[in-house]
């Protein structure tokens, strides 16, 4: 694939994932090979990545992730005009969020990308947050383009980050200098073409010199 089919096919996939084909270990570290090429501040290059394999941590961390979805998934969600594309859109996302939900601790692998530091305590700018997530966060979406051209598949989620610390004393993540960014799910697909995606139109989202 060329990096335009690359950049508009790598979205969240769900219900396409293989669950019972293991990821080859090799397959794993080439992505993070490319992944650590991304941009980060003041060349700290503070990033980790979490890999999770082993069948009993990943149901532990599918029970909280549900328990999150739950939660989640009960409260009152975005709103959308009948017009709107995202209104068509939102059946299908929930369903394909519930299904990950229900499967969450069978995924081949979870991928859980962190950065040294911490940024959630009292009186810390916005600029020490963007520049704590503008240097881990590039990684993770390259992580998942590498993934991607290599003919596998993932969803970005955030929902267990309500239990990061429950999820760091699992996996022996040092809670109070490591900050977890995001959980990717990682497998092959099942097949079929991938597609861009219907989105909303340019006019209202860009802004030239004024808002």
């Amino acid at each position: 694939m060329d990096a335009q089919a690359v950049l508009t096919t790598t979205r969240s996939v769900r219900k396409r994932m293989d669950f019972d084909r293991p990821v080859p270990r090799e397959l794993i570290l080439e992505c993070i090979e490319v992944a650590i090429q991304a941009p980060t501040g003041s060349n700290r290059q503070g990033w980790h990545f979490m890999v999770v394999t082993d069948p009993d941590k990943k149901r532990s961390i599918g029970e909280l992730y549900r328990k999150s979805w739950d939660a989640y998934s009960g409260g009152r969600g975005p709103r959308y005009a009948e017009d709107d594309v995202r209104h068509k859109q939102l059946p299908k996302v929930v369903s394909s969020s519930q299904y990950l939900a229900d499967r969450f601790h069978e995924v081949p692998v979870m991928i859980i990308p962190c950065i040294h530091g911490r940024v959630d305590v009292p009186g810390v700018s916005n600029l020490e947050i963007a520049g704590l997530y503008g240097s881990i966060l590039p990684a993770a979406w390259s992580f998942m383009l590498a993934a991607r051209h290599r003919g596998l598949v993932g969803a970005w989620t955030t929902l267990h980050l309500k239990y990061e610390k429950e999820t760091a004393e699992l996996l022996g993540i040092p809670y109070e200098r490591i900050t977890q960014a995001a959980l990717i799910t990682l497998g092959f697909h099942t097949g079929g073409d991938f597609k861009p995606a219907e989105r909303i139109p340019l006019e209202p989202i860009v802004h030239w010199d004024s808002w």
